[in-house]
């Protein structure tokens, strides 16, 4: 039976006067590889900040295994957001840190380990996301891809229950992609890790994808929800459809 590890109810997100999206109502379980998805000025990003604790609602709740983040107190909401951990779509690596020390900064901060216990722990992560070796190489060193799995190694520092990541595959070859694309997976099914990806790159959607929402920009709500490959066959709504076959709607039951 699927737990819910994320429940968004009623959510309505707005900047000021500005209405992003209404009416959100879907349930991230807990071991899905949960999609955001729609298209380009829809709220996928801004649905990000309210789903990790960055931005609150206009209505409705984010609720974390049914506990509301915003009505929860500053000690409950820091153990709520130790729970997370967020790939940045840049990787946000600090540049003048070399990677080991970008990744142990959350462990500096968060932890009581000894610098010895905090270097194993760093080397762990970079190699878990095939950077093993590369601890004093500076990200001005590494291609894209690499600084993004860094970024990665990063996120992942303090063992997170939800992996966030925002457009993991924008500007990375398609090689690239597909390297990320596979490492998703393999935390997703290793580490029983929540993961939620923010895209709207298609061969990720129904490459990684076991649960999503898609967003729509002009009727500003949600069109569907569930896995990603169950919508393109089941779904009669053109828009949705539209999206999930590039246009090529004829194509629907292939994938």
């Amino acid at each position: 039976m699927n737990r819910p590890h994320i429940t968004v109810q009623n959510l309505t997100m707005a900047y000021g006067d500005f209405l992003v999206q209404r009416d959100l109502n879907f349930t991230i379980n807990r071991g899905d590889v949960f999609i955001v998805m729609g298209g380009s000025g829809c709220g996928k990003s801004t649905l990000l900040k309210h789903l990790i604790g960055l931005k609150s609602p206009a209505q409705g709740e984010v609720l974390y295994d049914g506990q509301n983040f915003w009505r929860a107190s500053e000690a409950e909401r820091v153990a709520i957001l130790q729970r997370l951990g967020v790939a940045y779509q840049s990787g946000a690596l600090f540049s003048s840190m070399t990677l080991a020390e970008n990744v142990a900064l959350p462990l500096d901060e968060f932890s009581d380990l000894s610098r010895a216990e905090t270097a194993d722990l760093v080397s762990y992560k970079l190699a878990l996301v095939g950077l093993a070796g590369f601890e004093d190489y500076y990200p001005s060193e590494l291609s894209g891809g690499m600084q993004k799995r860094a970024g990665l190694a990063r996120a992942m520092a303090l063992d997170p229950e939800i992996l966030f990541f925002d457009e993991p595959s924008a500007g990375l070859d398609p090689l690239s992609a597909k390297m990320l694309d596979d490492l998703i997976i393999n935390l997703s099914e290793t580490l029983k890790t929540t993961i939620v990806v923010i895209t709207h790159e298609l061969e990720s959607i129904f490459a990684i994808g076991t649960n999503s929402v898609f967003l729509d920009n002009e009727s500003k709500t949600m069109l569907a929800t569930g896995n990603p490959t169950t919508i393109l066959h089941e779904s009669k709504n053109a828009k949705v459809i539209e999206f999930l076959t590039r246009g090529k709607g004829h194509g629907r039951h292939q994938a």
